[in-house]
């Protein structure tokens, strides 16, 4: 089982940056590929980044394309997900979920039913 600590939301501003951070304890990181999701009130999680245990396959949500960046550290055991030019409706409670690799493709890499959510999420507030 893996554990899961997520860090670094906050009040910001809109067009404002945020470092969002989750670090991961328990089975094999590396063996992983992990996934960033956030819920709004109200509303159902939904897919913001995905990476693979390499580093080598990244995924975006069309509405965060070119603002958020996700990256991960393997010796650390954390991802990241980097987030600039914040907009109100990226307001939300950010979680960061685990998944086998194993056909790890497809409809699999957006859905949150296919990843462990281990931690309570970090709480992103983006004011206009």
């Amino acid at each position: 089982q893996v554990q899961l600590v997520e860090s670094g939301g906050g009040l910001v501003q809109a067009g404002g940056s945020l470092r969002l951070s989750c670090a991961a304890s328990g089975r094999t990181f590396s063996s992983d590929a992990m996934g960033w999701f956030r819920q709004a009130p109200g509303k159902e999680r939904e897919f913001v980044a995905a990476i693979s245990w390499s580093g080598r396959w990244i995924y975006y949500a069309d509405s965060v394309k070119g603002r958020f960046t996700i990256s991960r550290d393997n010796a650390k055991k954390t991802v990241y997900l980097q987030m600039n030019s914040l907009k109100p409706k990226d307001t939300a409670v950010y979680y960061c979920g685990a998944r086998r690799e194993d056909e790890w493709n497809g409809w699999r890499i957006y859905s949150a039913t296919e990843y462990e959510f281990r931690g309570q999420g970090t709480q992103v507030t983006v004011s206009s």
